[in-house]
């Protein structure tokens, strides 16, 4: 009982520092990823090159999504067009064979796209947790227009809050504020 009282109350700190440029936001990623520190996320109001190998993230799974699903529609589609033109419903036209299977090759591959296309973002917006309806949580109102947000998550006991301001300060933070978020069990 005690240990599920312990959850309930417990909060997780954030250190939010915001940045005014790219290179201010890439240069103090990097320094924080060197430096130990948790990085919880960065919000930028566009892609920033270089961001994901400054926060040190592992290649994205979605193209191997994109290539095994549109496979997978593929062979369905094949399977199918085989099935109708040859199996269920044989009609000669032309003298064409039934099976046929350069004449299925043209919609074979539309119907590829299709099903890689439309599966990558289903799997994305999945993996991601953006379900229809989910308020967005901005770290700063100004992410979305011209400002850049480095949030550090405060893991442990030895984050000396002093000490990672100074640094983010030198790094070119413009502001830089301590959040609590109440974890809900």
């Amino acid at each position: 009982m005690a240990e599920r009282i312990n959850r309930l109350a417990s909060n997780r700190r954030f250190l939010l520092a915001i940045f005014s440029s790219e290179n201010d936001i890439l240069a103090a990623t990097a320094d924080a990823r060197d430096r130990g520190l948790s990085i919880a996320d960065v919000y930028t109001p566009y892609a920033v090159h270089g961001l994901d190998k400054a926060m040190d993230l592992r290649p994205s799974r979605l193209p191997w999504v994109c290539f095994a699903l549109g496979f997978a529609g593929a062979g369905f589609k094949v399977w199918f067009e085989f099935w109708t033109s040859a199996t269920d419903w044989p009609i000669n036209v032309g003298g064409k064979p039934w099976n046929s299977l350069p004449a299925f090759f043209p919609v074979t591959f539309e119907v590829m796209v299709l099903f890689a296309s439309l599966s990558t973002v289903a799997a994305f917006l999945l993996g991601r947790g953006l379900l229809p309806g989910r308020r967005a949580k901005l770290a700063s109102p100004g992410v979305t227009d011209n400002e850049f947000a480095l949030v550090i998550e405060e893991t442990d006991a030895t984050f000396c809050l002093d000490e990672v301001t100074a640094r983010l300060r030198v790094m070119g933070a413009t502001s830089v504020e301590e959040r609590v978020e109440q974890e809900s069990v």
